[in-house]
């Protein structure tokens, strides 16, 4: 059960694909489902670090897509590529390394793209 609770965030993210795909509920219930479910993957999903060493990638265990492990030095070094160009490449690399950072990188994503179109939907006269 204990592991169970580290995962709770994909829990999230489906209610949030039903309410989607069924549109039983408003643009507010959407814009927070997708806002906890954007954190829950780009910065507390366990993940490992990867960010970049003298051996290689890190192999501690880190939180999110965008965070790091423990080291100061890696927790905010994903993150702050996101802000200069010239990181971006190493950045791309670093967030599709493996099937479970595909997977974080991805339902940030998408989550981040569901609280924009809820926003949205009011404005052009979508459904509620």
């Amino acid at each position: 059960m204990k592991d169970l609770r580290k995962y709770w965030g994909w829990i999230v993210f489906t209610v949030l694909v039903v309410g989607w795909l069924t549109l039983s509920f408003g643009p507010a219930t959407l814009l927070l489902l997708s806002a906890v479910s954007s954190f829950y993957f780009l910065f507390h999903m366990p993940l490992p670090c990867g960010a970049e060493g003298r051996n290689g990638p890190c192999r501690h265990n880190g939180s999110g897509a965008l965070m790091g492990c423990h080291l100061r030095q890696h927790r905010w070094q994903k993150f702050k590529m996101l802000f200069w160009r010239a990181h971006w490449g190493r950045l791309r690399r670093e967030l599709f390394q493996s099937a479970n950072t595909v997977l974080a990188t991805l339902g940030g994503v998408l989550a981040v793209t569901s609280g924009v179109a809820a926003t949205l939907q009011p404005l052009f006269g979508g459904g509620w």
